[in-house]
């Protein structure tokens, strides 16, 4: 008989509090904050008007590429892997993947 190996990793939860979907929030616009371009006007309001963390994570390629085209990849990449950290418990861990 196959048995089924309890998972480490920490459970997704479902709703947030406000004060951390604001942290997320926080988080995901300072990352962008030298950016001041149309698009990044545009990000900024996608960001204060999401609902979930998992949709605040859909959101973090447009940031990346924000901050690619203002710096260049690496630091795009630096900013997007700081961001896991206030992801982690919100969104599946199989999707928090490090940018190499």
């Amino acid at each position: 008989m196959l048995g089924i190996q309890p998972s480490n990793r920490m459970p997704v939860r479902s709703a947030p509090s406000l004060k951390t979907l604001l942290a997320i929030r926080q988080a995901l616009l300072a990352c962008i904050v030298d950016c001041d371009t149309t698009a990044s006007e545009r990000l900024r309001h996608k960001i204060g008007h999401t609902q979930t963390p998992q949709e605040l994570w859909m959101l973090r390629n447009d940031a990346y590429q924000l901050i690619a085209q203002r710096h260049n990849q690496t630091v795009a990449a630096e900013r997007i892997n700081e961001l896991i950290e206030h992801f982690e418990g919100w969104v599946d861990p199989k999707q928090l993947v490090r940018i190499g």
